[in-house]
């Protein structure tokens, strides 16, 4: 089996001729062999998306060497770019209320290794779902939340993400409005939940308001977090068929096993660097 390094790169820029003939030619020139390779040109906006996979030969440079050495062509066109090692794990901390599915999953998901991340902490504003914290060993922080404390608790969670070196934050049903300056600083770097029923049926229980209306599909939506409330970038979405004959608990149910399931496919693609920023919209390599 190889031991050589595989690494990620990915970048968006205005579409031009050669850009994808100058990064080939250049990883060629320092002794990678490509693996896999994805592209989309938007031809509404005029921009290139592209995500390829390498593999180092015997002297090709380490990442470093490799990230100095690639900014001749990033700034020959412009590039948003990043380059990973596959095997980096990156650093997610999980944000929650009082529901408590999307944690429970994304625990046991993070227990089999199922996605390639660490979970250094654990925040929430209700003490209730310590205990799964405590039970798989990680740091269990409670920042209650009240209109006058709010911004001193946000103090304390950008504190906390630098302390941790947190990559993503992931809000799984964190039933709090972060503020414009917190999704700012989160830019690209926070995903959350919800019912696809937003906007449609907001404020409290929206199962049932669902159910009054008769509704035949029900889903669940994962996107970044941006100032403007659940209108983030869209990352996955999942949708499944009701009937007349369900009741408001049993649509609860099955929102709740497709949040479970929109989430953590949300938070894989993010971690395999999968996923592009487009303006107000995502490119999701699969």
């Amino acid at each position: 089996m190889s031991t050589h390094k595989t690494y990620i790169l990915k970048f968006s820029c205005v579409d031009r001729m050669g850009i994808v003939a100058s990064v080939a030619g250049f990883l060629v020139e320092q002794g990678f062999n490509t693996l896999e390779s994805a592209q989309f040109d938007d031809e509404t906006t005029g921009h290139f998306f592209m995500r390829t996979v390498f593999a180092a030969g015997d002297y090709s440079p380490g990442i470093d060497d490799l990230k100095a050495a690639f900014k001749a062509i990033a700034n020959r066109f412009e590039m948003n770019w990043e380059i990973h090692d596959v095997l980096d794990r990156p650093k997610v901390l999980l944000m929650v209320s009082k529901f408590g599915h999307c944690l429970n999953d994304l625990l046991y998901r993070h227990s089999i290794g199922a996605i390639p991340f660490d979970i250094p902490a654990i925040v929430s504003n209700h003490p209730d779902l310590q205990h799964l914290a405590n039970a798989h060993g990680i740091a269990f922080h409670h920042m209650p939340v009240t209109p006058d404390m709010k911004m001193k608790q946000e103090g304390k969670l950008k504190a906390l993400i630098e302390e941790t070196q947190t990559d993503l934050v992931v809000l799984a049903r964190y039933m709090q409005i972060l503020s414009a300056d917190l999704c700012d600083h989160l830019e690209g770097r926070a995903i959350n939940i919800h019912h696809s029923f937003l906007p449609s049926f907001k404020g409290a229980k929206p199962y049932h308001q669902a159910h009054e209306r008769g509704v035949k599909l029900i889903g669940a939506t994962a996107h970044y977090v941006t100032p403007d409330l659940d209108e983030g970038p869209i990352i996955e979405q999942e949708t499944a068929r009701v009937t007349h004959a369900q009741t408001p608990e049993q649509l609860i149910a099955i929102g709740r096993d497709l949040e479970n399931l929109v989430l953590a496919r949300a938070i894989k693609l993010h971690c395999e660097q999968r996923v592009l920023l487009n303006g107000h919209k995502t490119v999701v390599f699969p």
